[in-house]
Formats: C-alpha cells, sequence, structure tokens
C-alpha cells in the first residue's frame, strides 16, 4: 500500500486529542464524506472484511483520523492510550514492547497502560470503507457491461467511431480488472489483434497496442500476434508514435518474447532495432531509455539478432550514451554492449570506437560489481583482439590502477581472475620499471 495522505476535505473533528464523535454525529456532519444516501447497515458490515477492502481499494487518500499515527496505514482494531491518542493496537503494543513508555504521537510519559478498545472510530473506519468498497464493486460492474458494449460496437463501426470506441475501451481496461476480464473473455484479444496488419493506421494501432497491453495474453493470442504482418504494424507504430505509443509498443513486444514459442527471426528486423535505438538516444524523453534498453537487453541475448543490432552501428551509439544514463540503464547497455562483444564483429565495432577503451576504464569499481563485471569483459575481448594498440592505450588510461582495485577489493574470485590477466596483458609491452612509470603505481604498491 503507498503513503497514505491524509484527506483535508472534512478536516475530521478530535483528531488532536484522540476524541472522534459518535457514529450518528459523524455521518450527520458529513464526516464520512463523499457518501451518498447514508451509511452501511451492520448486516452489510459483517459480511465484508475490513483487511480485505483496505487492500482492494488500495486508495492514497483517506480520513486523517483513520490513520495509525505510526505505521501511516489504516487502522483495522484501533486503541486508545490514557493520553486520548489513537493507534493500531498491534503497532502501540510493538511500541511498548521495545521499552518505550511515552506515547508516540504527544511523548506524554503513560501513567496508565491500559489499551482501551475504540469502538466507535472502528465502526466509523468499517463503515467509510465499505461504502468505498460498494462504489468500487458498483464502477466494477458498470466498467465489465460497457466493455462488452464496447466490444459489440467495435465490430461493425469504421473510421473515427472506431478510434472513438477503441480509445474508451483502453481507459476502461487500464482502470478495471472487471474490464480486462470481460474484453478476454468475450474474445476481445483476438478482435483487437485482427485489427493490427499491413494497412492499419497510427491511430487504430496505437490505440489496439496501448489495449493489449493491459490485457492477459495466452499462448494463442501471442502467437497470433506474432505474425509478420501484425509485428509489422506495431513497428510502425514503434518508428512513429508518441512516447507512451513506443512504450506500448515495447512493453507488448517484450510480452510476445517472454512466450515459450516465440522465434528470433520473429523480430529480426533492422527497422526495429533503429526505431529503439532512437527511442534510447532520445533525451527529450529519459522515461523511454530503461525501457528501450531493457528490450534491448532482451533482444542481444539471442546470438543470431547480434550482428543485426552491430549493423545498425549500436555499439557506438551506446557508449557514447553511457555517461548520460543513470546506473540502472548503464548495467543494461553494458550487458548488451558484452553479449556483443562475443561476436568477431561485436569485437572489431568496439575496438573502432575510440571512446570504448576510456568508457569502460571509467566504469571500472564506479557503480557495481555488476558493472565492473560487464565492463572487464568487454575490456579483455577488446584488449585480446588487439594487445599491443589496445593496451596501450588502456594504460594511458590509468587502467593498472583501477585492475588493482580490482584484485584487492571484495569482488568475486572470477573478477579478480580477470583483472590480473588483463593487468599482465597490458603490461607485456613494457619493463616492469617502464610499466610503473608509466601507470604511476610506485606510491599504490608502497
Amino acid at each position: 500500500m503507498p503513503m497514505l495522505q491524509p484527506s483535508k476535505k472534512n478536516g475530521f473533528l478530535g483528531g488532536g486529542d484522540g476524541r472522534v464523535l459518535d457514529l450518528d454525529t459523524a455521518v450527520k456532519d458529513g464526516v464520512l464524506g463523499g457518501v451518498g444516501g447514508g451509511g452501511l447497515g451492520t448486516g452489510v458490515l459483517e459480511k465484508l472484511d475490513l483487511n480485505k477492502m483496505i487492500e482492494e481499494l488500495n486508495l492514497s487518500t483517506v480520513p486523517s483520523v483513520f490513520i495509525c499515527p505510526i505505521s501511516l496505514e489504516p487502522m483495522t482494531d484501533p486503541v486508545t492510550l490514557c493520553t486520548g491518542q489513537t493507534y493500531e493496537k498491534s503497532n502501540i503494543l510493538k511500541w511498548l514492547g521495545m521499552g518505550h513508555y511515552t506515547c508516540p504521537t504527544t511523548m506524554q510519559e503513560l501513567w496508565d497502560d491500559m489499551l482501551t478498545p475504540n469502538n466507535t472510530l472502528y465502526q466509523l473506519i468499517c463503515t467509510w470503507f465499505s461504502q468505498q468498497y460498494v462504489q468500487m464493486k458498483k464502477r466494477s460492474e458498470n466498467a465489465q457491461g460497457r466493455a462488452s458494449e464496447l466490444l459489440s460496437t467495435l465490430k461493425r463501426v469504421k473510421g473515427q467511431a472506431r478510434i472513438q470506441t477503441l480509445k474508451e475501451l483502453q481507459q476502461l481496461v487500464s482502470n478495471h480488472s472487471t474490464a480486462r476480464t470481460a474484453v478476454v473473455d468475450e474474445g476481445g484479444v483476438a478482435l483487437l489483434s485482427s485489427l493490427l496488419g499491413p494497412f492499419t493506421s497510427y491511430a487504430i494501432g496505437s490505440e489496439v497496442i496501448a489495449t493489449l497491453v493491459n490485457l492477459t495474453l495466452c499462448s494463442d493470442s501471442k502467437a497470433n500476434l506474432m505474425q509478420p504482418s501484425k509485428v509489422s504494424a506495431v513497428i510502425d507504430v514503434l518508428n512513429e508514435g508518441s512516447i507512451d505509443a513506443k512504450l506500448n509498443c515495447v512493453r507488448l513486444i517484450e510480452t510476445l518474447m517472454d512466450d515459450k514459442g516465440f522465434r528470433a527471426e520473429t523480430i529480426s528486423s533492422h527497422s526495429l532495432l533503429v526505431a529503439l535505438m532512437r527511442l534510447i538516444r532520445d533525451k527529450r524523453h529519459p522515461n523511454g531509455h530503461f525501457p528501450g534498453l531493457a528490450l534491448l537487453k532482451s533482444i542481444s541475448i539471442h546470438n543470431e539478432l547480434r550482428i543485426l543490432i552491430l549493423n545498425i552501428g549500436a555499439a557506438p551509439q551506446l557508449i557514447e550514451l553511457i555517461p548520460f544514463l543513470n546506473p540502472e540503464c548503464i548495467e543494461l547497455a553494458l550487458f548488451t554492449l558484452e553479449a556483443l562483444s562475443s561476436t568477431s564483429q561485436g569485437k572489431q565495432a568496439l575496438k573502432d570506437c575510440p571512446k570504448t577503451i576510456p568508457t569502460m576504464v571509467k566504469l571500472l569499481m564506479r557503480i557495481s560489481e555488476i558493472c565492473t563485471a560487464h565492463a572487464l569483459s568487454i575490456l579483455l575481448s577488446v584488449c585480446k583482439l588487439a594487445p599491443e594498440e589496445c593496451s596501450s592505450v588502456a594504460v594511458e588510461t590509468g587502467i593498472a590502477a583501477k585492475l588493482l582495485l580490482v584484485i584487492q577489493s571484495g569482488c568475486s574470485q572470477i573478477l579478480k581472475q580477470q583483472a590480473a590477466e588483463l593487468l599482465k596483458l597490458c603490461s607485456l609491452n613494457y619493463s616492469d620499471t617502464m610499466f610503473l612509470s608509466k601507470c604511476k603505481l610506485t606510491r599504490t604498491i608502497q
């Protein structure tokens, strides 16, 4: 549950001294707020489990008097201290069990450790959450029925009417689980998939994809979407769409790749990779960097697709981009670069990029052990390809001190062995004295 914010709408009375009004007065004065037709009967309250309601509603804003000052979450068993302050029973018992003999809110010393059940507040909490829960269920039922209507409409309308129907359906499935269930159960996935094809307009395609990413797709549905014409339609939206549309395309492609029936040739597309790199490099929309790099990582796992990634010049582009990425994105980019370095073309592409070695050296022991492992692997691949040329560049960049840090650190034994191997490789072209001089290691060794 998210951190709850007190509701300012009705300004609950008595919150400061721990007292609350009786239930009838609270309802009469509108303390419960936003509820029409009065409170629910006790019979309804008995049928609904308070914890279940709170969990399913997952509200970010509730009346402040319902919130335990210790956990900042709604109370389900409120008890009042002698100071007049009310807390969730389990939380205040934990506080007292830790040896505290003060009120957590006022810090007053407790002259009585009795915990008095606040039944009035409990009834208010139950009533308020019950009303919210019933309203949510009604909205869900309405959403389910409306989703069915929209699917029927979608079968017969075209043009602008089809676009408007898709927009409304997309909003429904985004906000209501019952609508998502209705669309799946009533064959909506197949209907939506049928709208993707070689002649699909951007307006239709973007709404269809935005709807599909909110649905649970079975293996048959994924297989249907992996048809070349449908994948091509998704790629078109990825190329032409808004940032939201592009992110939806990335999500859908990832969903398809997770299926056990996925084959690499399904996304073996130059256009797809160009659009993906454009998303990753878009500095106007940094929210696209992580999803784009995550998808590129998934693609790079497939050996047959690595050459395609290299053919669009992704290696030097990723190297150029690394200084501007956050740590999570850097880790994804390095994973892809290491995967590319496992191929002869990848090694050559990384060697030919003048920023590869300086960038990788900077990343050693800088962000995380995982990033260090990726960077070290890339450096080894490049330096082994052209030992004399690359090792001298690495030495000038200050690699020796970084490698010694790896060897002396608490990194894994494999990393230490790789660092030692690379250090030895870098020293082959120098005498011991010259190597120490070049690397300025005298002080480090001392």
